[in-house]
């Protein structure tokens, strides 16, 4: 049996709940990675140890410092790190609130300089390790309708990805984005459902993709995999879309 992609290696997800997150937990034990799997609710994640036995399941708050450096210290080292928890305001600058506002950003972006601050230290003294940090299309890539502050803090998460790629390129560490469209998953699920005519918002969502579809996590996590790597040992400071050609 060929080992996988991410042997031997130990993968650090947040997010790891649903969506997203938790495709990629699968993804990345299934190419051999021994996983800790995060998210601010363990029982969200109560069978994900029942696909691998070996998967650590921890509950972590990404905008709690304290509880991201306890969970990191407790970790031990940590060769890939990906970050896969946000949350998504809907409406324009005039919908926003400063309360929603100040939320997106630190749930958004100022939580993965929270964890890659805990991350990287390991890393470096190790010689290596990749980082990829799960964006959107709505970023400094496009501006998506009623996206305001979701699409603000997704470009600062590019931004504050390509300051680390460029600052720790000669140390051996990668850092990556992944920039999904509209992708189904609980959370759009929830979006959707919340509005007043949940199948034209359904049909909206899924015209934005010229292929005619939502996309699928697993394709999401086939690109986590990819950019965590040594496929991808060349590439830092990437920012890898994958939207069905939302944006072309």
């Amino acid at each position: 049996m060929m080992a996988g992609r991410l042997a031997g290696r130990t993968a650090l997800i947040t997010g790891a709940g649903q969506g997203i997150g938790r495709a990629v937990a699968l993804a990345f034990a299934a190419e051999g990675a021994r996983v800790i799997a995060t998210s601010r609710s363990a029982e969200k994640m109560a069978d994900l140890a029942a696909s691998d036995p070996a998967m650590a399941i921890r509950e972590m708050d990404v905008t709690d410092r304290a509880a991201v450096d306890a969970v990191f210290a407790s970790a031990g080292p940590v060769d890939i790190l990906v970050n896969c928890a946000g949350w998504v305001h809907n409406g324009t600058v005039l919908d926003c609130s400063e309360e929603d506002w100040a939320k997106s950003l630190d749930q958004n972006v100022t939580a993965c300089f929270r964890t890659i601050k805990a991350a990287l230290p390991g890393m470096l003294s190790r010689g290596g390790g990749a980082i990829v940090n799960v964006a959107s299309v709505a970023s400094s890539i496009t501006g998506v309708a009623s996206r305001a502050a979701y699409g603000a803090s997704k470009a600062g998460l590019i931004g504050l990805s390509k300051a680390v790629a460029r600052d720790f390129i000669a140390k051996g560490v990668r850092c990556n984005v992944l920039a999904p469209g509209t992708t189904e998953s609980p959370s759009l699920k929830d979006r959707i459902n919340a509005t007043g005519d949940p199948d034209a918002t359904r049909r909206s969502f899924v015209a934005r993709q010229p292929m005619g579809r939502l996309g699928r996590v697993e394709e999401m996590a086939a690109a986590c995999v990819f950019l965590a790597s040594d496929e991808a040992a060349f590439m830092t400071g990437t920012v890898l879309v994958v939207d069905g050609g939302q944006t072309l």
